[in-house]
């Protein structure tokens, strides 16, 4: 399993990608710093610029049909501890 900064950087890579910065994208120090096995990702503050652009982007991606049914399915399953 990947570590959540491994995470945190494959995001920071993609978002890049397509042209979107968010400068306060990290791992949250607070959960980080917890037993908890999966540290929150602090997506943090940007412009409005950079909103404006990454909700172009996202409205941009097909959304297929089997995604959206396994996002449900994911979200219905019980956390695992």
């Amino acid at each position: 399993m990947r570590s959540t900064e491994e995470i945190v950087q494959s995001l920071r890579e993609a978002l890049a990608g397509v042209g979107v910065v968010l400068p306060s994208l990290g791992v949250d120090p607070v959960t980080g710093a917890s037993d908890e096995p999966f540290a929150l990702v602090d997506l943090g503050r940007c412009n409005v610029r950079t909103a404006e652009h990454l909700t172009e982007v996202l409205r941009s991606l097909p959304v297929r049909e089997t995604l959206r049914a396994r996002v449900r399915q994911v979200n219905r399953e019980p956390k695992s501890r």
